[in-house]
């Protein structure tokens, strides 16, 4: 008889028969990338480089994946001819898993968001009702174009489009790359709060610094979804993402807004996805950059999970 058990994130052996408590789900998509291409070859490069990354967290009592299941599954893929069509596509594919399984989504461009968006409505948290879910979004870019290059659904305008299909909230930590239009649409819009990098990382005076912007995390009541463009972290640590810009957060910068989310006791973090991931050409850093934000989110779950549970 064959072994039914194959090698997935973080190197970890898995069956392919459920039930799973954790699947990763990559979408390779790349159709209106501006600058820098590679997206499509980012999910896989993250997965190979994950095998690299170490299996301790201090918040768990044991390695990962710390007794619950991980299921990597087929990544998505599409040969629809139009850039509707294959969005529409990762909305089926992402339907199949909203549920109970806790979702790590690995991108692609962010183009992929408001598909995804439209698929977690059905979720037994939100029943239909998008506005009652809070965006967590970690970004260079505030992504609140209304088009880019004559394309509604780019990229540059996944926030946007996240909101029309009916998001409630949006939260914007790490922003610093923004059109005029999109400075005056987080000002005047009230479901965008907007914490900007120059306010919360540099230290001047007059902006919200980072402990309000924690403390307006931990007053989230309700269903939050994580979105983390890696062009978020800083671009030193990402080089090879399409459009890497300096003056981001650090990897524990990071971790600590992770961290945050999930310790805030009326939160309930339905899933995540981590996108613009490319492969380098001169070193694995942005895709092994990418895996460990990844696992911190991972982490993070299966320690709430593991609290909820008494363990």
């Amino acid at each position: 008889m064959e072994n039914d058990e194959r090698t997935g994130f973080l190197g970890l052996e898995e069956s392919d028969e459920g039930p799973w408590n954790v699947v990763i789900l990559p979408i390779p998509f790349e159709m209106t990338t501006s600058w820098i291409e590679g997206t499509r070859m980012g999910p896989s490069a993250c997965i190979d480089a994950s095998s690299q990354v170490e299996l301790y967290d201090p918040l768990l009592p044991e390695e990962l994946p710390c007794g619950l299941s991980f299921h990597t599954a087929e990544p998505w893929s599409s040969e629809a001819g139009t850039l509707m069509e294959q969005l529409d596509s990762i909305r089926e594919y992402f339907s199949e898993w909203v549920g109970e399984i806790f979702p790590m989504i690995l991108g692609g461009e962010h183009g992929i968001l408001p598909p995804i968006m439209k698929a977690l409505s059905n979720h037994p948290e939100l029943l239909g009702d998008l506005s009652r879910l809070t965006l967590i979004q970690i970004d260079a870019h505030a992504d609140l174009r209304d088009e880019l290059q004559g394309e509604r659904y780019s990229h540059g305008t996944a926030i946007r489009r996240s909101l029309d299909a009916g998001v409630g909230r949006v939260i914007q930590i790490g922003t610093r790359a923004l059109s005029k239009d999109e400075a005056k649409f987080s000002l005047e819009d009230k479901r965008v709060e907007t914490w900007y990098a120059r306010d919360i990382l540099g230290n001047l005076e007059g902006g919200g610094s980072w402990k309000d912007m924690l403390e307006s995390i931990a007053e989230i009541d309700g269903p939050v979804w994580i979105t983390f463009d890696i062009d978020g972290l800083d671009g030193k640590l990402v080089p090879s993402t399409g459009t890497p810009v300096p003056g981001g957060l650090s990897h524990w910068a990071a971790v600590e807004v992770i961290e945050s989310i999930f310790s805030s006791p009326t939160v309930r973090v339905l899933g995540a996805d981590v996108n613009e991931i490319a492969p380098g050409k001169d070193g694995p850093l942005t895709e092994f950059n990418a895996a460990l934000i990844a696992t911190k989110i991972i982490s993070c779950h299966i320690a709430r999970f593991l609290s909820e549970r008494g363990e």
